[in-house]
């Protein structure tokens, strides 16, 4: 019990005191790993304090990671490296080229500042499921991103909804959650009308649609532009040999179409921007340089990595539209 120290009369509320208490112990070497803590009972009656206000604060430790909790035996020092106020769990859908952006972005805001955990779920809702129930009550933040999968919502309402920000994409089930998200619809409309004037000069659109992890957002942008500026187009699941016809511009969220569609018009002999064009969806640096530059739609990855850090940082609420773009270039 000399471990915890509470003034009554102090300005500050009895359960920072607690935490307090124990970091002061843990940097005086005092409490090491695996050592167990007072019982919340011990505490509140040595103190005269409510059960609250002990679990709240071993609570916030658990949350931080310097204690873990054992079922029917209490609290246990689990790590002695405390220097994080934040531990965020961070979870996403899958590892490529533009979500390292994203990441790098939100580190490098950061600036050391919080302990960070990535996991992924790779768009398999028991493994998503998996990952939140059993890191739960163990971060101060929960950054998620859901993906397109169906059933999330009951999933990550099992969290804390003050300490989870969605990331990417968002639903209507999720829009009580914070979020820095883009507007796929919209974004695809947008960038779409900017090009319209060179689009004219093709004869259909045809947007290569797999439909398992891309937004559906993307197909109402896309045949709402179609149908308003009254263009003919074609939505398509895959493409592997299948050929291109004179006029053709191919709209392509999946990387790998990208290279199959260019593999292809090399079989065919076929010039890009003056027989067919291309619009990839998602901005890499590479495609700034393949085939002398191939023309992109794409939200900002690095600022929607940096907005997020902000909101973590000041534990800001709302719902956010990261910004997207048309990089016009010598595919179209």
């Amino acid at each position: 019990m000399k471990l915890i120290k509470i003034i009554p009369d102090s300005v500050v509320p009895k359960y920072q005191q607690i935490i307090n208490s124990i970091e002061q112990a843990l940097a005086q070497q005092l409490l090491k790993k695996n050592d167990k803590l007072p019982s919340i009972n011990k505490v509140c009656m040595e103190f005269g304090i409510s059960r609250d206000t002990v679990l709240y604060a071993y609570e916030t430790l658990k949350k931080r990671g310097i204690v873990n909790a054992i079922l029917g035996k209490g609290y246990y020092i689990k790590s002695t490296d405390w220097d994080f106020e934040e531990r965020i769990f961070l979870l996403f859908d899958e590892l490529n080229a533009f979500k390292e952006t994203l990441y790098n972005s939100f580190l490098e805001e950061l600036q050391q500042r919080s302990n960070i955990h990535v996991f992924f779920h790779y768009f398999n809702i028991d493994v998503f499921k998996k990952l939140i129930e059993e890191n739960n009550g163990n971060y101060t933040k929960y950054i998620i991103m859901p993906g397109n999968m169906n059933d999330t919502a009951p999933i990550i309402k099992m969290l804390p909804k003050k300490d989870v920000y969605l990331l990417d994409q968002t639903n209507l089930h999720l829009r009580e959650y914070s979020s820095v998200h883009q507007n796929f619809s919209k974004d695809m409309y947008n960038g779409l009308s900017k090009a319209k004037k060179l689009l004219e000069a093709y004869r259909r659109l045809i947007l290569i649609f797999p439909g398992k992890k891309e937004p559906i957002g993307m197909v109402e942008g896309f045949t709402g532009f179609c149908k308003q500026y009254k263009m003919k187009y074609e939505i398509i699941c895959n493409f592997t040999d299948e050929e291109i016809m004179n006029g053709d511009v191919f709209i392509i969220p999946d990387d790998r179409h990208l290279v199959n569609v260019i593999k292809q018009s090399k079989k065919q002999k076929l010039k890009i921007r003056k027989d067919f064009g291309i619009i990839s969806y998602n901005e890499t640096p590479l495609k700034g340089i393949v085939e002398n530059g191939i023309t992109t739609i794409s939200t900002d990855f690095w600022q929607m990595g940096k907005i997020l850090a902000e909101m973590v940082l000041n534990t800001k609420q709302g719902r956010i539209e990261n910004a997207s773009d048309l990089i016009i270039r010598n595919s179209l």
